[in-house]
């Protein structure tokens, strides 16, 4: 029989759980259990703490200002001001300046060193070579011409060099003073009188210029003494000269006939050319400007070429256009619209083909020469004399190569029946270097400054024996002497139409070849 133990209490000894002692150990072994969840809590506060301090509190109490503000103050009514360049532009004081009459001590000798201080009084705005026509990127790749290039008009220090020395300091005092002959005879009114421009002398030396040109060439003898203060640097509101070039465009503009765009008068068979060279200049001060009071002038300009044009084909006198076309006035209406075009104004593409193309057509593949208004033909030269009759150097052939410079063409890739045809061009006017030889009608000035930019272009040896040539065509025969000083005597082909201006501004433009554009079809 088995007992029955269920109803028997045993009774312990152990204390009771309150009645238990709890010893340090036990303390600290319960402290230590809950800790990690101590850790916990207090980082979770510590980051909500952060978060709090991280909310820009104070842009919440902005907002909420500008939003009590705005329930009480009506905003301001829009009104037009005009842009502050615009305004100094339309307020340039054209009434004569008085120029000071020089003295023999202060007029310096073409042969003396020049130090960098001296000839950079003379230069223009800096920051030009970096901004002109023609630095576009779809430019960029092969051309510097019309504006520049490789910066923008922008060899015109070669990058980090400075190519202003690179015709020597006598080609720099030869810039210094055909610069300031120019600025001295320009009429007070902002132009450049063709016939007229000895009413300026006395403000170099106590004698009167000789050789006129012809009244009907103010427009365009304007636009080329312009593109040689432009081609420095100076803009309408930059540049030591300045002043000289914001009257220029001042009176071109008030020349322009407000319908047709035409800068100045349809007198003639010459007004194109004139207003070509105007159009180039205006564009080329326009791009630096971008002066909204200039805009509508250069392409009203540029819509009066559109219209002279040959439909399919380039340009010749008529207006409009009756069919024929030549290699000369097509050059400067090409150059015109391809400095507009890189100015932001509206250019028709076929015209820039049209004449492209007409440079292929009267171009000789055999012997590479660029045709007048046929293949193999020459430009007419009006004769000083019997024994003058015609041209003798290759100006229609530096035209074409230029124009195919200007017109994105590349040296190398370029052909015409199998043959690289800028090299051919090229060729040519090797054979016909510049040379200041009178009697012998050899002073073209005309094709000087073509076969300068286009050569300068090409490099290398071509550039080489150029350079030299034309350094001891022009230099040393600009005139040091009297109210003449700083000018080239007009003695070569069409001289006797643009007079002593048009002959100063040409060889002004070729004495800054060095920095006016971009090398940048490579030394070859």
């Amino acid at each position: 029989m088995s007992a029955d133990y269920s109803n028997v209490h045993i009774e312990s000894n152990l204390p009771k759980p309150w009645e238990q002692e709890q010893t340090f150990n036990d303390i600290l072994y319960d402290w230590m259990h809950r800790a990690p969840w101590l850790a916990i809590s207090a980082a979770a506060h510590l980051l909500l703490l952060f978060i709090l301090n991280a909310i820009p509190w104070e842009q919440f109490e902005a907002k909420k200002a500008r939003e009590i503000q705005a329930t009480v103050i009506p905003p301001p009514e829009e009104t037009f001001q005009e842009p502050e360049e615009e305004v100094i532009e339309e307020e340039v004081d054209i009434q004569p300046l008085e120029e000071p009459i020089l003295k023999d001590a202060e007029i310096s000798d073409h042969n003396e060193e020049d130090t960098d201080e001296e000839f950079h009084s003379t230069t223009g705005d800096p920051n030009f070579i970096s901004d002109a026509p023609f630095q576009g990127d779809g430019i960029n790749d092969l051309i510097g011409v019309g504006g520049g290039a490789g910066g923008k008009y922008g060899g015109r220090f070669g990058g980090s060099k400075n190519l202003r020395a690179a015709g020597g300091s006598a080609t720099e005092q030869a810039l210094k003073d055909a610069l300031e002959w120019l600025k001295s005879h320009q009429h007070p009114d902002g132009y450049w009188d063709c016939d007229g421009f000895s009413s300026q002398c006395g403000k170099i030396g106590n004698t009167v210029c000789g050789n006129p040109g012809e009244a009907t060439h103010d427009i365009g003898i304007t636009g080329l003494a312009l593109l040689a203060f432009l081609g420095d640097g100076n803009t309408t509101n930059l540049g030591p000269y300045k002043e000289v070039v914001a009257r220029g465009i001042k009176w071109l503009r008030e020349q322009q006939d407000p319908e047709s765009g035409l800068f100045g008068d349809a007198i003639g068979r010459d007004f194109l050319y004139d207003h070509a060279i105007a159009t180039l200049a205006m564009s080329e001060a326009y791009y630096f400007s971008k002066s909204p009071l200039m805009k509508p002038a250069v392409q009203k300009a540029v819509g009066f070429i559109h219209k002279a044009r040959n439909p399919y084909r380039a340009w010749r006198y008529d207006v409009p256009p009756l069919g024929d076309n030549d290699t000369s006035v097509t050059g400067w209406c090409l150059f015109a619209l391809a400095s507009a075009e890189e100015a932001g104004l509206v250019v028709e593409k076929d015209a820039l083909a049209g004449g492209l193309a007409w440079i292929d057509d009267v171009t000789d593949v055999r012997s590479g020469r660029v045709g007048y208004n046929a293949k193999n033909t020459l430009s007419s030269r009006t004769p000083v004399n019997e024994r003058w009759p015609r041209e003798k150097g290759e100006a229609m052939t530096s035209v074409g190569l230029l124009c195919r410079i200007f017109l994105h063409q590349d040296p190398e890739k370029t052909q015409l029946e199998g043959e690289k045809i800028f090299y051919k061009h090229a060729d040519l006017l090797l054979h016909k270097l510049p040379e200041w030889d009178v009697e012998g009608f050899g002073c073209d000035m005309y094709y000087w400054y073509y076969g300068t930019y286009a050569m300068f272009q090409m490099g290398g040896d071509y550039w080489k024996k150029w350079e030299e040539a034309m350094r001891q065509a022009i230099v040393p025969n600009q005139r040091s002497d009297g109210d003449e000083k700083g000018s080239w005597d007009p003695v070569g082909p069409w001289g006797y139409a643009g007079g002593r201006v048009y002959s100063t501004a040409l060889m002004t433009l070729c004495v800054e070849v060095y920095f006016r554009y971009a090398r940048v079809l490579g030394a070859r």
